[in-house]
């Protein structure tokens, strides 16, 4: 994969440099400073991979994501950082990973591998060989065989788990706690602690499969196992591994609602 690497520090694009030149699979093609020069270097060497640092001057490395996201083609990023709290948003410009600096080798492997993953996927296997006959032409597809339509919410989270970022996936979350700036996502028995506002997420997350149930909770509603009316006009709903969590008044209509009330 052509590969351009993006990082106002000289001293992370050479180590990046030296990381890739380990990596049979890439050749860097180029190098950039900032977010302004990257789009131009993009545009000039049509590189499949972008290698993007997060925070630089002007534009920053979400600028630059986004504006890659517009075109056609365009290159595979990976963000490489040494900040963990752009993750939502770095994924929402469909990044393909989320490296944390110091970068380990066996780390950039694995996003390289996911790059390459994708490029295959995405491939439509055209070898670029002219036609010797005219093509017949193609049924028009069944509603059966069109691509679904993208979902409008979220569907999983990188959150910072030691030196990586670990995937969790919307469906396997529990509940949802706030804890001050922050929110931490409970699944099974691990927690994750994230940086996001929980009206924010709530924004995010998809409605049929999640309701809040307080100011600083969030539910899946298929682990809520019943309602409970405490007396005085306080209800709690219990979940499936027994908690007790107690439903504010702001959202109590909501989840009367959910049971048909």
């Amino acid at each position: 994969m052509r590969t351009l690497i993006v990082d106002d520090e000289p001293l992370a694009i050479e180590r990046m440099q030296i990381l890739c030149a380990r990596i049979p699979a890439l050749q860097v093609v180029g190098t950039a400073a900032d977010g302004a020069a990257a789009l131009r270097l993009v545009e000039a060497l049509a590189p499949d991979l972008v290698m993007l640092d997060m925070t630089m001057p002007e534009l920053d490395g979400l600028g630059v994501a986004r504006a890659l996201a517009r075109q056609t083609p365009r290159p595979a990023v990976i963000f490489v950082t040494a900040h963990d709290h752009f993750a939502v948003e770095a994924f929402d410009c469909e990044a393909v990973d989320y490296v944390l600096k110091p970068v380990a080798q066996d780390r950039l492997e694995r996003a390289v591998e996911r790059a390459l993953a994708r490029k295959t996927s995405g491939s439509d296997g055209d070898t670029g060989a002219p036609a010797t006959t005219p093509p017949a032409p193609s049924p028009a597809p069944s509603p059966a065989d069109m691509p679904a339509a993208p979902s409008p919410w979220i569907e999983e989270f990188w959150v910072p788990h030691r030196s990586e970022l670990v995937r969790v996936a919307a469906t396997d979350i529990d509940r949802i706690d706030a804890e001050r700036d922050y929110v931490r996502l409970h699944v099974g028995q691990r927690s994750y602690l994230m940086l996001h506002t929980i009206q924010r997420l709530e924004d995010r997350l998809d409605p049929a499969r999640f309701i809040r149930l307080h100011r600083s909770t969030i539910v899946r509603r298929d682990r809520i196992q019943g309602l409970r009316h405490d007396g005085l006009g306080v209800w709690s709903a219990e979940l499936a591994d027994g908690t007790m969590l107690r439903i504010g008044r702001t959202y109590l209509a909501k989840a009367k609602a959910m049971a048909g009330r």
